[in-house]
């Protein structure tokens, strides 16, 4: 956890985790993970202050901490924080 506490994205980057995929449906029947597709929903976890445009003002990002975003299906650095992988997104989401 300090390790995370201390990683600040720069500019307009974002850390976001995953959601973990349903191992059970709503009907209880258990998913294979063979079967289980990938989640392209996270939780963002910490933001940039945002980036710099023409005139020199910056630019907030339009996400917050907590919020729930819809990931792309490639891109993205994963990066391992406190034994989990997390997804360091270049730009805004």
């Amino acid at each position: 956890l300090q390790a995370f506490r201390k990683f600040l994205p720069m500019f307009d980057r974002v850390l976001v985790e995953r959601l973990a995929a349903e191992t059970v449906t709503k009907g209880g029947i258990m998913i294979p993970e063979k079967s289980q597709a990938k989640v392209l929903q996270a939780t963002v976890l910490a933001v940039g202050p945002g980036s710099t445009n023409k005139d020199g003002k910056v630019t907030p990002v339009c996400v917050n901490v907590g919020d729930k975003v819809l990931l792309p299906e490639y891109g993205g650095t994963k990066v391992i924080l406190d034994d989990k992988v997390r997804t360091f997104l270049f730009g805004q989401v």
